[in-house]
């Protein structure tokens, strides 16, 4: 009777230390999800900042270009006037 007593308490010890490491690994596991899951979630919000900043970049270099080829333009209708002008005279 003893003999089965001593099976059945390292039995019990055995599941007890084994629902405790499981435990221990199921809540390890979800702390480095966790983690992972935040650091990737910066990853995100640092792209998103810098594609916003690259966004307002982009549409600062089209207003320029548009501003460029206005006076572009202005400057090419003064040089054709100037043109005339000296085909007039010459």
């Amino acid at each position: 009777m003893s003999q089965i007593h001593a099976v059945a308490l390292d039995s019990s010890a055995e599941a007890a230390i084994s629902i405790v490491l499981g435990l221990v690994f199921i809540i390890g596991a979800t702390i480095a999800v966790t983690v992972w899951a935040y650091f990737r979630l910066q990853a995100h919000r640092a792209d998103a900042v810098a594609m916003a900043h690259y966004r307002k970049l982009a549409e600062d270099a089209v207003a320029n270009q548009q501003e460029l080829r206005t006076e572009l333009a202005k400057l090419a209708d003064k040089v054709a006037t100037v043109e005339k002008l000296m085909r007039d005279v010459g």
